[in-house]
């Protein structure tokens, strides 16, 4: 019998909705992958999928943006077990940080130990044009919230995480080298998380660039810092869907944002891929 959330506690929550998941899985997972604006193309990789919309999932919140479909796919990804959301929840729909990092807590409860997190974004240092892919390798936590804020569940994580190394060293090094493979050389950049829902002025621009940004975006941050604090591995790829305000004279639009993402997709799911057998292979 489920409770209300009301009655819930995080950790149970998560075990609930985990084990609706787990009860309609093929087994264990390897790795997570999260699908960013535009994106859902990387699904179309994975061999014998099984759906779960979101709303079949207990205590799961709702997708509300074009370009995030909402619902949870199983298979197999480049010879891994591999579980996909396709769509994402932002702070700007309204949800607080725990809504928005809920499926990092399911995973979690599912044993999942290797998080991918995708991202469109908007590219800050002016070498990265639209449709190119970057690894990221550090962030900016703007959004005036921490999603660890609150009681601490230890058997979620510790109170205080350690953020030194958000970004794993050994995916990252994984992934440029894969990159390397199909004729892509991936550049590292540093993430600046804002709340959106509205694009940044130049001027917010001008000072990201000057604190250390190379591209922004109103996503990924919170998963990120959430998934090591239940110790897990974190690999996060951006599309530079624009070049931010300022950057360019030109208007910057969410079906911009989605076009990119389309054409860009093949590469990144092909990518994702090759990083999803090397994760098989025990990154061997």
């Amino acid at each position: 019998m489920i409770l209300s959330e009301h009655n819930l506690g995080l950790f149970d929550r998560a075990e609930e909705a985990a084990a609706l998941l787990r009860s309609n899985a093929a087994g264990p997972h390897d790795l997570a992958v999260v699908l960013g604006s535009g994106l859902a193309v990387v699904a179309d990789r994975l061999t014998d999928p099984l759906a779960v919309p979101y709303a079949a999932i207990p205590h799961f919140p709702r997708t509300t943006v074009a370009g995030h479909e909402g619902k949870v796919l199983m298979g197999g990804l480049g010879g891994a077990r591999a579980i996909v959301f396709q769509g994402r929840f932002h702070h700007y729909e309204g949800h607080d940080l725990e809504a928005v990092t809920f499926p990092v807590r399911v995973i979690e409860r599912l044993g999942v130990k290797t998080l991918i997190l995708t991202a469109a974004t908007g590219g800050i240092r002016v070498d990265l044009r639209a449709g190119m892919l970057v690894v990221i390798s550090d962030h900016l936590n703007l959004l005036g919230a921490n999603p660890l804020r609150g009681p601490n569940d230890d058997r979620l994580g510790t109170r205080f995480p350690d953020m030194t190394e958000v970004y794993s060293r050994r995916l990252r090094a994984t992934v440029k080298e894969e990159g390397k493979r199909i004729g892509l050389d991936l550049a590292s950049a540093v993430y600046a998380c804002l709340p959106g829902p509205s694009y940044e002025t130049p001027a917010e621009i001008r000072m990201l660039r000057g604190l250390g940004a190379d591209v922004v975006g109103m996503s990924t941050v919170p998963e990120a810092i959430t998934a090591r604090h239940a110790g897990i591995e974190v690999l996060a790829l951006a599309l530079v869907a624009n070049s931010a305000a300022g950057v360019t004279a030109a208007a910057i639009t969410h079906d911009e944002v989605l076009d990119a993402g389309r054409k860009a997709a093949p590469i990144l799911a092909r990518l994702i891929e090759r990083v999803a057998a090397r994760i098989a292979a025990g990154l061997g």
